[in-house]
């Protein structure tokens, strides 16, 4: 039986008579196949990435598993139409913590049109896009089974100063959950879920020394997923924190060139999480990190 995925934190959302996508029991994540050439790139990329044997193996871990396309009904209630059918990240998740971030200081592509572009540019200006790199698209954090979920507005997410944006991936690890901003966060759980040989650091660097030598694709407004679970964090087990990327409609051909706009923009990523591990109480420095090349 297909519903609504209880987990979802950015992007069109099923429900109230909406196209969104849906999941199923077997751990299969239903996306609807957009109409335009959003979705036929969007599958192009999946078929094209998914059998191209220059991608190695752990990178291709980073990517969710694609089982091809089905025509399944609706979410919308407008009958039969083409899904893209991939791995649902949440399968055997059960109180998730995810944050979706986008990734790049330009969400979109060269060859996009102008009226597009002019959107894209100013979204990215009025975010921490331009200026970062990232930007938060939706984020969760479990608290405890009293208090559920901290689940804020997307747009509250959007335009965050650094500083605060900070805050934000301090407290996505922290045992103090609270909405208060102004709430120090604790990062208890900085060491078990951003750190050691398989954390979300060591996942993001295997993937920046990949971006730093492939020229196959260009990943323009794609976003990287960053889950774990608290609760076995807090009966001290591995809490299973992974990265996976997301959303490829505006993925083009990288025809020999670095990819320098993904690139750059996890290279912050990368310099706001190793500064939240070696100094977890310090404010951010005055200083943004660079995301027009790369570190």
């Amino acid at each position: 039986m297909l519903k609504i995925p209880p987990h979802q934190v950015a992007g069109h959302k099923a429900g109230n008579g909406k196209l969104g996508p849906l999941v199923d029991e077997s751990g299969r994540f239903y996306k609807p196949l957009q109409g335009d050439e959003r979705g036929s790139n969007e599958l192009k990329f999946y078929t094209s990435f998914s059998s191209d044997t220059r991608i190695p193996e752990h990178i291709s871990k980073f990517f969710p598993t694609f089982y091809g396309t089905q025509l399944i009904e609706a979410s919308d209630g407008s009958g039969l139409k083409p899904h893209l059918v991939l791995q649902d990240l949440s399968i055997g998740r059960v109180n998730p913590s995810i944050v979706d971030i986008k990734m790049g200081s330009r969400t979109w592509a060269p060859e996009a049109s102008e009226e597009y572009i002019q959107k894209c540019l100013k979204k990215d200006r009025e975010t921490s896009s331009l200026p970062l790199g990232f930007r938060l698209s939706g984020i969760q954090i479990y608290g405890n089974k009293e208090s559920g979920y901290w689940k804020p507005e997307r747009t509250s997410m959007q335009n965050l100063s650094a500083e605060k944006l900070k805050t934000i991936l301090k407290k996505f690890v922290s045992s103090n959950t609270s909405p208060d901003m102004n709430l120090q966060p604790d990062c208890a759980f900085a060491a078990t879920v951003y750190g050691g040989s398989t954390g979300i650091l060591s996942q993001l660097l295997e993937l920046k020394a990949w971006f730093e030598d492939q020229t196959m694709y260009h990943f323009y407004s794609c976003s990287i997923l960053m889950s774990f679970e608290k609760e076995l964090a807090l009966e001290g087990k591995n809490p299973g924190g992974q990265i996976k990327l997301i959303d490829f409609a505006h993925v083009i051909e990288g025809k020999g060139v670095i990819d320098h706009n993904f690139l750059g923009g996890l290279c912050s990523l990368i310099k706001f999480i190793s500064e939240i591990l070696t100094a977890p109480n310090e404010h951010i420095t005055e200083e943004v990190p660079s995301v027009n090349g790369v570190n």
